[in-house]
């Protein structure tokens, strides 16, 4: 079996021994004589296996006792609506942060639910490739709302915004556990499990006890209350049993590879590697700005990429953007089409990926560009 390098920005790769160890338990987990798939989820069996995963999240993300730790579904799109609903339920005030397409949905989708968003800062006017700096919120919201790391244009806070008494909520999805993060610092924290935890189907939501209300916005359909969910410990309805086994293992993963803090060592030797190669050569640029640049998603263009709308510098463009993105394939580089919005190529190099692979990335790409000059 060859397997190949995975750049997907998700779902992403997983650390293979998770897949080895998955495999091995598919017919039978421990002694149980069924595999997790087939397992009721209110089962003995089951128990301690989403219990595990909880009590994971809680030491490697250092979760307060006071935070309560979900595992919902409907992926991190659902959470942009009961975000507004659960927390915009006192004043019907909430400031964003637009830093690209998510931001963006969370955004529209508080406004069908009533909010009155304020858009208190955005990186529209540069094509979103930089964060702006807001270091302070103040204000008469019920919440403030960010997303952490921007897949799609490669941009990250590099500071956490001051909100006082206004709870900050963020969307982690494509950085959750890419390195410490002070949770203390939120109200509500949520991650589509795809990217750096499990296979596509768990939405992970971190929540502080006193944002948890009994009394959402109006009409608040029951399976998007947050209580709910709380109240039944993830048990209301049937969770993704699965996908919260493979997280818990994911978990133990991180944990024996150093935590957090191991994490963020290994993504910022990978992202520093890459983005060094990128801003040292004549053939590709990074897109990101310096300062606001992500660990985990590296879009990058060639230097037929001249923004230029005349009809043959696009054709040259899509040319060479689709010869890399085909020959990278057949060299075992997968999944590297950069996405509509920013064009060329994109390198997601999630916990998973080795440095071994953003290594021999670079090389393929030197000999791309000496070959395509």
């Amino acid at each position: 079996m060859s397997r190949v390098y995975n750049f997907s920005a998700g779902p992403s790769c997983l650390p293979e021994e998770v897949l080895k160890e998955c495999a091995a338990e598919m017919l039978e987990y421990g002694t149980t004589g069924q595999s997790v798939m087939e397992m009721s989820h209110r089962s003995k069996a089951y128990e301690p296996i989403i219990a595990d995963a909880e009590a994971m999240v809680r030491k490697l993300m250092n979760v307060p006792e006071n935070y309560k730790v979900l595992f919902l579904q409907g992926g991190a799109s659902t959470q942009f609506a009961m975000v507004a609903l659960n927390l915009g339920n006192k004043k019907g005030k909430a400031a964003y942060i637009n830093t690209g397409v998510w931001s963006k949905k969370a955004i529209a989708e508080a406004k069908k639910l009533g909010i009155a968003v304020d858009v208190i800062a955005t990186s529209e006017d540069k094509g979103f490739n930089y964060i702006p700096k807001v270091e302070k919120i103040e204000g008469d919201y019920d919440y403030a709302y960010i997303c952490l790391n921007n897949t799609i244009m490669g941009t990250h806070y590099e500071y956490i915004p001051e909100t006082g008494n206004i709870p900050l909520v963020a969307d982690i999805s494509s950085c959750v556990l890419s390195e410490p993060l002070d949770v203390s610092k939120f109200g509500v924290l949520f991650a589509g499990a795809q990217k750096n935890l499990a296979p596509a189907g768990v939405t992970l939501v971190i929540i502080r006890d006193d944002l948890i209300t009994e009394t959402p916005r109006a009409g608040t359909p029951t399976m998007l209350t947050y209580k709910t969910h709380a109240d039944d410990g993830s048990m209301f309805n049937t969770p993704p049993c699965y996908t919260i086994y493979v997280l818990g293992k994911v978990l133990h993963w991180v944990e024996k590879n150093g935590g957090a803090e191991g994490m963020g060592k290994r993504n910022h030797e990978k992202a520093d590697y890459l983005y060094n190669y990128l801003d040292n050569n004549d053939f590709y640029h990074a897109t990101a700005q310096k300062g606001s640049r992500s660990l985990m998603n590296v879009p990058f263009l060639t230097k037929y990429s001249t923004g230029a709308a005349d009809e043959a510098s696009v054709a040259k463009e899509k040319e060479i953007n689709d010869k890399f993105v085909k020959e990278a394939a057949a060299a075992g580089f997968v999944n590297l089409k950069g996405h509509r919005l920013v064009g060329g190529m994109r390198a997601s190099i999630y916990n998973a990926m080795s440095f071994e692979g953003v290594k021999a990335l670079v090389e393929f790409m030197k000999k791309f560009a000496e070959a395509n000059k």
